[in-house]
């Protein structure tokens, strides 16, 4: 009798500086001479590096990538071994010793600094390893609970954060320390005086598109609105992160944000995607535009700062990480009226008209070269046009775009208003309460839950944000019982929903985001694009056990209902307000949510332009992510821009 195909020893992954060589390695049993065939990434992409079937697979990696390999026999029989990750750090530091055998060693520590009482800090370490190392941060000695990943983030700095900061770097083949980092929380300065300038509240609306489904995909916006919104809440923003809106969806978003503005509040909009430029009006495209471009497909920037200069914001700036080719087949436009002469609006443009803007990538990290930049200043307490003017010098200096895409600024300052202005809530407390309150309405995450199974097994499900329209479910198993073992969980949801950050592409920024929010769950499932949610969401949890007295391999389901999380209570979705019936817009019934902060990890970056294709240019082959040469696009196709309708 023929027997199967049995993997005795799967690969192991690593972690290592690029073009360093790792061997990737199986051993299997079975009938007879065995064959074998390595692939990467989620997609089955055959690996085309010699040894691609043996079973050691040499690489010297330029990028991070996962890796499987299928043992297969003469008589039809195979078996796929575990995927592994290569995760190529690259952070300038890439020399290992001459007879490293896979020991952690350490390329980036922490770095000492002085942060004010109640502000956010972060320490961050990395070292190279096989298999990965693992990480435990300590202060004063002590083991920080819970603090396990290359990154110890305090939220709200006290003063028994200050001390000195170790991290202790581990694997299976030994261990090392970082240098240690002293921290000090100082007292904060002197509170501003009366004269200085003033916000009543500050509020932030920032929508990134990046799955298209008639134009080529985009990398940055994920990272770069997670980033910036992480910085703007440090700000004191109300943020409203969005990923991924079809034009109806982008519409709602916009009136719902337009009508938290009244007078005397800081007001930014911010989009990163898709984009161009007829007749000096720009144009942002939905995910679900078609092609060729039609302006009623589309949304009209300076449409969205009319109105909210109309809401008497007293700062408005809009930032735009997108591109501003021109389309000149059709002239006509739709007639915008001028904006009245109040000042203070501020334009950031990526890059000038008729340009392209560009945005870097390398697997694990991607960001727009103009947030890269933005984010770099946003902080800085000078007036929104110098830090804008910071931008563009940046971004002048940077090789990869010279000569290809320069910073725009267009604005009617007329005072030195900062992002960083303090808020004022003497005579606005109603108004700022009111705003509070439908702010928490819509970021109400479901609270913990403790499943408790028929055979005794304890599962608890939490939940977090990674934006106001992504929400990721983790499980834990928290008690094993008296009957089961080798417990495993699964989770679903009904109805089920699109996880658009999947991919290999994404992979590694995805798991930067979800490590920095979890501590070691079982299982853990994203859903995505909240916004089209028809009906209230149920969460699925799958044990499967072994009966430790039957020995038998069982299964034991659990539905939480959790009604509509986070924006998905915003009624979004055109075909959910039909349902609902009509809704006045006021601030009596808008509710908006808080987003949550992370932080992004670096990498090596690639150029890559954020433009729509050409539709008539049937050979041009799509950007590559790998290319280290921006890319160019011909976008002056046929279109229809009549009826352009907000």
């Amino acid at each position: 009798m023929i027997g199967g195909i049995v993997v005795v020893k799967h690969p192991v992954s690593a972690c290592v500086p690029p073009n360093y060589k790792v061997t990737l390695s199986v051993q299997a049993k079975g009938t007879g001479p065995l064959s074998y065939q390595w692939f990467k990434s989620n997609k089955g992409k055959v690996v085309q590096e010699t040894g691609a079937t043996q079973a050691d697979l040499v690489l010297r990696p330029e990028r991070s990538q996962p890796y499987v390999c299928r043992v297969s026999d003469q008589y039809c029989n195979c078996a796929f071994t575990d995927w592994v990750k290569v995760k190529v750090l690259d952070n300038g530091t890439s020399e290992l010793p001459a007879e490293w055998d896979g020991e952690p060693h350490m390329t980036l520590h922490p770095n000492p600094q002085t942060v004010m009482l109640g502000e956010r800090f972060t320490l961050t370490c990395a070292a190279f390893g096989i298999p990965p190392p693992t990480h435990q941060w300590y202060r004063n000695g002590q083991p920080l609970q819970g603090e396990t990943t290359d990154t110890l983030q305090i939220k709200k700095a006290g003063a028994e954060h200050s001390g000195s900061y170790l991290c202790c770097v581990s694997n299976v083949n030994g261990e090392t320390w970082t240098e240690a980092a002293d921290v000090e929380v100082a007292v904060q300065p002197d509170p501003p005086q009366a004269s200085e300038l003033r916000a009543t509240d500050k509020v932030a609306l920032l929508i990134g598109n990046l799955n298209y489904s008639h134009h080529p995909d985009l990398m940055a916006p994920t990272m770069d609105v997670h980033k910036l919104a992480h910085l703007l809440l440090e700000l004191d923003f109300r943020v409203v992160s969005l990923l991924d809106l079809s034009r109806a969806e982008m519409d709602a978003a916009i009136e719902r944000f337009l009508q938290l503005l009244v007078k005397g509040v800081y007001a930014i909009f911010y989009y990163a995607g898709h984009g161009y430029e007829n007749s000096g009006r720009n144009y942002l495209v939905p995910v679900d535009a078609p092609r060729p471009y039609c302006t009623g497909n589309c949304v009209c920037v300076q449409r969205v700062m009319q109105r909210m200069q109309e809401q008497q914001a007293v700062l408005s700036v809009i930032l735009l990480d997108t591109c501003r080719k021109w389309y000149k087949q059709n002239p006509t436009v739709s007639e915008i009226k001028p904006l009245a002469p109040l000042g203070n609006t501020v334009y950031g443009y990526a890059t000038c008209e008729d340009a392209e803007a560009f945005e870097v990538q390398d697997g694990g990290r991607s960001t727009g070269i103009f947030t890269k930049y933005l984010n770099k200043h946003i902080r800085l307490r000078e007036k929104v046009t110098h830090v804008l003017e910071l931008v563009s010098e940046d971004l002048g200096k940077d090789p990869l775009v010279f000569g290809r895409q320069v910073v725009e600024i267009k604005h009617t300052l007329k005072e030195p208003r900062s992002l960083t202005d303090p808020i004022q809530t003497d005579g606005h407390t109603k108004e700022l309460r009111l705003r509070d309150a439908f702010w928490r309405e819509a970021n109400v995450l479901p609270g913990r839950k403790l499943l408790v199974f028929p055979c005794g097994v304890k599962v608890e499900l939490s939940f977090s944000a990674l934006f106001s329209n992504v929400l990721v479910v983790f499980a834990t198993v928290k008690d094993m019982g008296p009957r089961a073992k080798d417990c495993t969980v699964n989770l679903k949801s009904r109805p089920e929903m699109e996880d658009i950050l999947s991919g290999p592409d994404r992979s590694g920024e995805m798991d930067s985001l979800l490590l920095s929010i979890a501590d070691k769950p079982d299982c853990s499932l994203r859903l995505c694009s909240l916004q089209k949610l028809q009906k209230p969401l149920e969460i699925k949890t799958d044990l499967h056990y072994t009966d430790s007295e039957s020995r038998k391999r069982l299964i034991e389901s659990k539905l939480l209902d959790i009604g509509l999380p986070l924006v998905a209570s915003c009624m979004l979705n055109p075909r959910m307000q039909l349902e609902q019936g009509p809704s006045v817009l006021s601030i009596e019934n808008i509710p908006w949510c808080r987003q949550a902060a992370r932080q992004e990890s670096g990498g090596v970056v690639r150029p890559f332009t954020r433009k729509a294709e050409n539709l008539w240019d049937n050979t041009r082959v799509p950007p590559s992510a790998c290319s280290n040469i921006p890319e160019e696009n011909d976008e002056n196709e046929h279109q229809d821009f009549s009826n352009c309708q907000f």
